[in-house]
C-alpha cells in the first residue's frame, strides 16, 4: 500500500506543468529562497520555483511557457480593504472625483442626467471638494436645476458624506424639523434649512429610499470590478461590505466558474449573531470565496470632519468628530466585539481619528481578556491617526493595521489644516507601526481610492502628495522600503485573512497567483514606481489579464 502511494505521488510530480514563467526576476517573499528566475504551475498551484533551465524541464506539449524577459514577478496582490460591488458600480456612474470646481461638478451631473432615463436615481460620484477653490461643500441648489427630474445622492470620495438634491430630500422626508440622528449630521444653512449635505448616519434616510440593486445589476458591477482588479494585478480582495445580495452573486459566479478574483467577504458586525447561530467561524468557505469576517465602524472620516479625535479640528473648532452609531452607546460596540469574538468570528473595525483608534484598542483588550488567548487576528481598518502610545499598543496586542497608503498622498494635500503638523506626525504611521512589530495589511479602500497596488506602493515609499508640494514626502519619517510595501500587499494581507499558508509568497504548494510588472520596482528610482504597468495577472495558474 505504501509503495502504491509513493508511486502515485511520483507520477503526479512528473506530470507536466500547465504554465511556466521563465527568464524573470522572481521576488518570492520566501526568506528561504528569496530570488529565482522561473516559476512552474499546475492544477492552480505553484509546483516549483528555481532557474529557467530547471523549470523548462517540467514543460510538456501543452504547457504554456511565457518568457518574461527580465521583468519582475511577484505574488499576486491581495487588496485587504475594498467595497467591491460599489467600486464596480461606480465605474459606470457619474464621475466627479477629478472635477476641479463646483461649476464642473454641476455640468457633469447635468450631462449624466441627460443620458439617464427619466426618474432614475443618480448615485456614485466620489467628489472631492478639496479640489475646489474655495474648498466649500456643495449644496442641493447647485444640482437641483442640473438634475432635472432625477433624484440625486452623490458621495464624497470617502463615503462618509453625500450631497443630495431637493427631490431626494423630499423623498427621504428630511426637512428643517428633522433632528440629527445619532452618529450623523444634517448640514444646515444659517436659516436652519438642510443644505443637502448629509454626514455618516444621516445618509441612512436617503439610502432607504434608493431602490436596491437587482441581481443582474450586481453581477454586471462585480464583473466590471473583476476586470478592473485583473488589470491592476489584484488576485485577492477582502470585501468589507459584502451584503447578502452581493454574497449570493459571488456564489453564482463561483458555481459557474466565472469568479476571477479570490474574495474574503466581510459582513456587518451587527449581523454577528446570524453567523454565529449557524456555526460560521473565521475562514469559513474555500480558497475562492469565504466568509467569517465582520466589519464595524467607530467613527467617520477626516475629509468629512467626522473622524473622532481627542482634540477639536483646527478648521471646525466646535467639533472633535463623531462616534459612529455603532458606538452609541460604546457598550453596544463592546458587547458585539466580545460576543462575535467568543463565537470565533474575525473582527475588523473602521477607526480614523486618534480617539476612535484608542477606544477600539481598549475594547479589543477587554475582549481578549474576557474570552482568553487564541489566534483571533483583530484588525483596525485605516488606523490613520495614532498617538505614540497606541502605536505601541498595536504591537503589544498584535492588532493588524489594515491601511491604505494612497490615502496618505491624497489627504496629505490638506490634512494639516484639519489637525495641524503635530498630530500629523502619527498619520499613516507605516514606519512606526512596523518598528513596533505590527503586521501591516495594505489595500485601497476602493471605491474611495483607486484599487491600484502600484500606486499604493509608490505612496508608501515616497509619500509624495498628489499636488506635488512634498517632493521629499509628507511626514517623510514614516516612509517604508519597497520590499516592506510589497510584503504588506502580499503576505501581510494574506495573514490578515488567515491565508498566509496558501498565498502571499511564491513557494511550491501555494496558490499560483502571480503578477508580472513592466519594470523592476525594487531597483528603479522610487518616483518612477507610479509609471510601472501590470503586464500579466495570473490567478490559479491561469492568465486572467495580459497587457
Amino acid at each position: 500500500m505504501i509503495l502504491g502511494l509513493l508511486a502515485a505521488g511520483l507520477a503526479v510530480a512528473q506530470l507536466p506543468a500547465t504554465l511556466i514563467l521563465v527568464n524573470g526576476k522572481v521576488w518570492t517573499g520566501n526568506p528561504r529562497q528569496a530570488r529565482a528566475e522561473a516559476v512552474a504551475c499546475r492544477d492552480g498551484r505553484i509546483v516549483a520555483v528555481g532557474s529557467s533551465a530547471e523549470m523548462r524541464k517540467l514543460a510538456g506539449p501543452e504547457t504554456r511557457v511565457i518568457d518574461v524577459t527580465g521583468r519582475l514577478v511577484l505574488a499576486g496582490f491581495n487588496d485587504s480593504h475594498v467595497h467591491f460591488f460599489s467600486g464596480g458600480h461606480d465605474l459606470s456612474s457619474v464621475q466627479l472625483r477629478d472635477a476641479k470646481s463646483q461649476a464642473e461638478f454641476r455640468e457633469r451631473i447635468r450631462e449624466f442626467a441627460r443620458r439617464t432615463p427619466a426618474g432614475r436615481w443618480i448615485t456614485g460620484g466620489n467628489w472631492d471638494h478639496e479640489n475646489w477653490s474655495p474648498a466649500s461643500l456643495p449644496t442641493r441648489q447647485l444640482i437641483d436645476e442640473a438634475a432635472g427630474d432625477h433624484p440625486v445622492s452623490v458621495s464624497r470620495l470617502d463615503g462618509h458624506m453625500v450631497v443630495v438634491n431637493s427631490l431626494a430630500l423630499r423623498m427621504a422626508g428630511i426637512t428643517r424639523a428633522t433632528p440629527d440622528p445619532p452618529g450623523g449630521t444634517i448640514v444646515r444653512d444659517p436659516s436652519g434649512e438642510p443644505t443637502g449635505v448629509l454626514k455618516d448616519a444621516a445618509m441612512d434616510a436617503v439610502d432607504r429610499v434608493i431602490p436596491p440593486a437587482q441581481p443582474d445589476e450586481i453581477e454586471a458591477a462585480v464583473k466590471s470590478a473583476m476586470r478592473y482588479a485583473a488589470e491592476r494585478g489584484v488576485t485577492s480582495v477582502e470585501d468589507m461590505s459584502a451584503a447578502p445580495d452581493i454574497l449570493r452573486v459571488y456564489q453564482d459566479l463561483l458555481r459557474r466558474g466565472e469568479l476571477t478574483v479570490r474574495i474574503s467577504a466581510h459582513q456587518s458586525l451587527s449581523a454577528w449573531q446570524r453567523l454565529a447561530a449557524v456555526g460560521v467561524e473565521a475562514r469559513f468557505g474555500g480558497e475562492m470565496l469565504r466568509i467569517g469576517g465582520l466589519k464595524g465602524f467607530a467613527d467617520g472620516s477626516l475629509g468629512s470632519t467626522t473622524a473622532l479625535f481627542f482634540d477639536q479640528y483646527l478648521d471646525a473648532p466646535s467639533s472633535a468628530g463623531l462616534a459612529s452609531d455603532d458606538m452609541i452607546p460604546e457598550s453596544k460596540m463592546l458587547d458585539r466585539i466580545v460576543g462575535a469574538d467568543k463565537a470565533g468570528l474575525q473582527i475588523a473595525i473602521h477607526a480614523i481619528g486618534d480617539r476612535a483608534n484608542h477606544t477600539v484598542l481598549e475594547m479589543y483588550a477587554q475582549a481578549a481578556q474576557r474570552n482568553g488567548a487564541r489566534d483571533r487576528r483583530f484588525r483596525i481598518e485605516h488606523a490613520q491617526h495614532l498617538r505614540p502610545d497606541d502605536i505601541r499598543r498595536f504591537g503589544a496586542q498584535r492588532v493588524i493595521a489594515s491601511m491604505q497608503p494612497y490615502h496618505a498622498i491624497d489627504d496629505g494635500r490638506w490634512a494639516e489644516k484639519r489637525i495641524g503638523a503635530e498630530r500629523a506626525k502619527g498619520t499613516y504611521a507605516f514606519r512606526s507601526l512596523l518598528d513596533a512589530g505590527v503586521t501591516l495589511a495594505f489595500g485601497s479602500d476602493w471605491f474611495v481610492a483607486p484599487m491600484d497596488p502600484i500606486w499604493g506602493i509608490y505612496a508608501a515609499v515616497t509619500r509624495r502628495t498628489l499636488d506635488g508640494r512634498h517632493p521629499d514626502g509628507w511626514v517623510p519619517e514614516q516612509k517604508i522600503t519597497v520590499e516592506e510595501a510589497i510584503r504588506a500587499y502580499t503576505m501581510g494581507s494574506a495573514y490578515a485573512s488567515f491565508d498566509e499558508k496558501v498565498k502571499g509568497s511564491i513557494e511550491a504548494g501555494k496558490l499560483a497567483d502571480l503578477v508580472v510588472l513592466s519594470d523592476d520596482i525594487l531597483t528603479i528610482a522610487p518616483p518612477r514606481i507610479r509609471d510601472v504597468n501590470v503586464d500579466y495577472t495570473i490567478m490559479g495558474g491561469k492568465v486572467v489579464y495580459e497587457h
